[in-house]
């Protein structure tokens, strides 16, 4: 296991600055967010930084995935929007469209996994009116993942119109691919799952191809430093290790910008004592 951050940790920093930030603390992987300041679709440097965060990543030897969470890129006025629960054909292209970016900048970084979600169902339509319309959606998106080398690993998130396992199991019956993947939140899981983290882990093992990490409450879908939340970490590192999860570990806290440098050093000394010795 590496340990990781998410870049959605560090608003307030150019991408170059972050990736040096991180690897100076000592992380070893990076879940990249694309943001108006991280390669965005359409950019006009593009091509000249996709080239400078390929040799970042290289000089620090960090290992990457993309990640497709940024609030107000796509829409200036509603986070998130437009994701593939939208009901207009043309809003959901457009973050089918952002999708195929996503991957071609995984495929172009070397990053193994592109991660994304499901989005807020905002219409009234039935679940499976609803389901299939997040299916007719992820397909495209999954069938272009494969083309290019890159798998898509699903995130469950409460609130969201998928939020549980078993509304992924489901889910990924339907889809049926195999380059459909799974994304694990362990601070969801203590969110919303009536199963231990643990047991989960060890139930969905051969699916998961990345980890967000932090503490959380149950019931309350607040990211927290950890050590303010209910979560016993040992069970779930031991999980892990026993499903031979051997990824990036990324510490996901988007609300502490604020403090990104100050909190990325907290989180990286918790995964230092919390991890195996010899790992990190």
């Amino acid at each position: 296991m590496r340990p990781g951050y998410n870049t959605n940790g560090l608003p307030h920093h150019a991408t170059n600055d972050a990736l040096d930030v991180l690897a100076e603390i000592g992380y070893r992987s990076v879940a990249l967010t694309l943001d108006h300041h991280c390669l965005p679709p359409d950019a006009p440097t593009l091509e000249r930084d996709l080239e400078q965060v390929r040799t970042q990543l290289e000089q620090h030897k960090l290992t990457c995935v993309i990640e497709t969470g940024a609030r107000f890129l796509l829409d200036r006025f509603e986070k998130h929007a437009p994701t593939l629960m939208a009901v207009s054909r043309l809003d959901q292209a457009r973050r089918i469209a952002f999708y195929r970016h996503a991957i071609d900048v995984a495929a172009r970084l070397g990053a193994p996994v592109v991660s994304l979600w499901s989005g807020i169902q905002r219409d009234e339509a039935s679940r499976g009116v609803a389901i299939d319309r997040l299916v007719e959606g992820l397909l495209p998106v999954v069938d272009y993942a494969a083309q290019r080398g890159v798998v898509i690993a699903f995130e469950p998130e409460p609130g969201m119109f998928i939020e549980t396992m078993e509304q992924f199991a489901a889910l990924d019956q339907r889809v049926n691919h195999p380059a459909f993947q799974l994304t694990i939140d362990i601070g969801h899981l203590q969110c919303v799952e009536v199963q231990p983290i643990a047991e989960c882990l060890r139930a969905w093992g051969p699916r998961i191809r990345n980890i967000h990490i932090e503490d959380m409450r149950r019931g309350v879908h607040e990211h927290l430093m950890f050590g303010e939340g209910e979560i016993d970490f040992p069970p779930v590192v031991a999980a892990l290790r026993e499903i031979g999860y051997a990824g990036g570990l990324h510490v996901e806290l988007s609300r502490h910008g604020h403090d990104g440098p100050a909190a990325a050093k907290r989180a990286f000394a918790f995964l230092l004592d919390l991890l195996p010795a010899g790992s990190v």
